[in-house]
């Protein structure tokens, strides 16, 4: 996700905390070391290293992505599905960034370039401003298929580069690099952070009578998906979200909805083409951010 100010290494990725699925797996945790071996490798401007997934890795793919896709039908927003088809993913095996990045080069304009972890905050908007998105290899833990902790392939792939397959969203993710880069202060970027959280991340909008979601996290998570509808439900609104608090370790009890796909795009894209420092002090206003 986009919350972690901690760089992304093969070691960051061997050393799992105490409460990750596969933290006393000792074969998981060598893979994760040999999958993050293989992101440091890369060079920008050259291929993607690519990962031989295990069958046990295929099927964790399998089982989850062929889960969310009857789960997408539901739930998921006009403009997602449109980008799903475009992107069309094998349902049946871990996809290669590689692959991944050249059929959304070729859609949109935007590029994956792998990384071992977690990025810094800035390193991970900073890089959507040029229209590329950095994404994880490895995969969660077959024991609870359905779960992560943290953002994986299933996440990175299905949640976003579904997304950024569709060029309204994908121009939204651009926007919003060029905003986080047109601030200087830690609040700043915190405050940014918490509108990308509420839409990019967790957005859900109202479409043919239905609420259904945009947001990446929403879009990459088996469980949540199914009960976000049960959420305290409110208008989209950039200074409410901006003064929002949120939890990554708990489905979110707030979420914001816009009126249409059209209403989302134009609320932020307002926002993101006008954020910058001064946006932040007329925004923040002296208030904290409420639960």
């Amino acid at each position: 996700m986009t919350t972690s100010n901690v760089a992304g290494s093969a070691g960051a990725a061997f050393d799992l905390p105490q409460d990750h699925p596969g933290v006393a797996d000792l074969a998981y945790r060598q893979r994760r070391e040999i999958i993050a071996e293989a992101a440091d490798r890369f060079v920008p401007g050259t291929p993607i290293p690519e990962v031989s997934y295990t069958p046990e890795e295929d099927d964790v793919w399998r089982v989850v992505s062929q889960e969310l896709g009857r789960k997408h039908e539901r739930y998921a927003c006009g403009a997602y599905r449109r980008g799903s088809a475009a992107l069309a993913l094998r349902p049946d095996r871990v996809p290669q960034l590689q692959d991944v990045s050249q059929r959304l080069s070729a859609l949109t304009g935007f590029r994956i370039e792998p990384v071992a972890g977690l990025v810094p905050t800035r390193t991970f908007y900073g890089a959507l401003s040029d229209r590329c998105f950095l994404a994880t290899q490895y995969i969660r833990h077959h024991s609870v298929p359905y779960y992560t902790p943290e953002p994986d392939v299933v996440h990175e792939v299905i949640g976003h580069a579904n997304t950024l397959a569709e060029p309204s969203l994908a121009d939204l993710y651009q926007r919003a690099g060029q905003a986080s880069q047109r601030t200087t202060t830690a609040d700043a970027l915190e405050l940014f952070s918490r509108v990308f959280w509420f839409s990019l991340e967790f957005g859900v909008l109202w479409e043919d009578g239905e609420l259904r979601a945009y947001g990446a996290g929403l879009l990459s998570s088996y469980a949540e998906i199914e009960r976000f509808r049960d959420a305290e439900i409110r208008s989209l609104d950039i200074v409410a979200m901006a003064r929002c608090a949120y939890d990554i370790t708990h489905y979110q009890p707030v979420l914001f909805a816009a009126d249409s796909f059209d209403h989302a795009v134009d609320a932020l894209s307002g926002f993101f083409d006008s954020y910058d420092d001064d946006e932040f002090a007329r925004l923040n206003a002296g208030s904290a951010a409420t639960e």
